[in-house]
C-alpha cells in the first residue's frame, strides 16, 4: 500500500468509480497552473480517480480534445500508437474483425489496422457516436488513450467485456506510475480530461474480476485476453 500525500478520509458516500467500494482516501489535491480540483485514492482496487464535480462537460471536452494532435498521416503518431498495435496483431487471426474503443478526432490507428490488412471500425461517444457498433461483437479491442477519459471505468469495461468475442483480444494503452507517492509531479494529471489512472494493480484487480487473463508487454500496454 503507498503511502498518501494527504490522508483525509472522505465522506462515506463516495464510491470508488471502479470497484463501487466506500475504500476512498484523498491522494492529493491539485492547485493553481488552471486546474485545480481532488485526486481520491482507492485501497481496494489502487485506481486514482477525479470526482465528478471536476469533469468537464461535454463540449469542454471535445474543445480539449481538438487541441490533440491526431493527424492520422503524422509518423511520430502512428509510431506512438504502434506501441500497442505491435502486441495486438500477432495474436489475430486472418479476417479478425476490430472495434478502436475511443479513437478520438484522428482514426489514425484505424487506418493503421486496415493498411495491415484487418477490419476495424472506429467508435467514440463524441467523435464517432455511432451506437449501432455497441451492438455487435468483436475479435479484437483498441482502447488507446482512453481509459483514464472514463468517468465511470466499472460501466465502460463491462460495456466492453460483452463486445468481445470468446477468446477475444483487448488492448489498452494508458500512462501508469509504478508508486502513487510520484503522483504531484506527474504529467499525467495535468490534462483536465484525465479523470481515471491506473497502476498494474489496478489492471490486476479488472482481470480478476472480468476473468481475462493480462500480459504488460511493455511499458503502458495492457493485453488482456478471454
Amino acid at each position: 500500500m503507498v503511502d498518501h500525500i494527504y490522508t483525509k478520509n472522505i465522506s462515506n458516500q463516495t464510491k470508488c468509480s471502479l470497484c463501487e467500494s466506500f475504500g476512498v482516501v484523498v491522494l492529493y489535491i491539485s492547485e493553481g497552473k488552471g486546474l485545480n480540483r481532488t485526486y481520491l485514492h482507492c485501497k481496494y482496487c489502487d485506481l486514482v480517480f477525479v470526482p465528478s464535480d471536476f469533469h468537464l462537460n461535454l463540449v469542454e471536452q471535445k474543445t480539449r480534445y481538438l487541441e490533440h494532435n491526431n493527424d492520422i498521416d503524422d509518423p511520430d503518431y502512428r509510431k506512438f500508437l504502434f506501441r500497442l498495435w505491435k502486441y495486438v496483431k500477432p495474436s489475430l487471426s486472418k479476417g479478425a474483425k476490430g472495434l478502436d474503443y475511443g479513437t478520438g478526432p484522428g482514426p489514425a490507428l484505424v487506418q493503421m489496422v486496415i493498411e495491415d490488412g484487418y477490419d476495424i471500425v472506429p467508435y467514440d461517444p463524441i467523435f464517432y457516436p455511432y451506437k449501432y457498433l455497441l451492438e455487435r461483437t468483436y475479435d479484437f479491442i483498441t482502447c488507446t488513450e482512453t481509459l483514464e477519459h472514463f468517468a465511470n471505468p466499472n460501466i465502460e469495461i463491462t460495456k466492453i467485456k460483452k463486445l468481445l468475442k470468446p477468446n477475444g483480444i483487448l488492448g489498452i494503452m494508458t500512462s501508469m506510475l509504478a508508486s502513487w507517492s510520484d503522483f504531484p509531479n506527474w504529467y499525467y494529471h495535468r490534462d483536465p480530461t484525465h479523470i481515471a489512472f491506473y497502476s498494474k494493480d489496478t489492471m490486476e484487480w479488472i482481470a480478476e474480476k472480468f476473468s481475462w487473463n493480462i500480459e504488460f508487454p511493455r511499458e503502458n500496454v495492457v493485453l488482456f485476453k478471454l
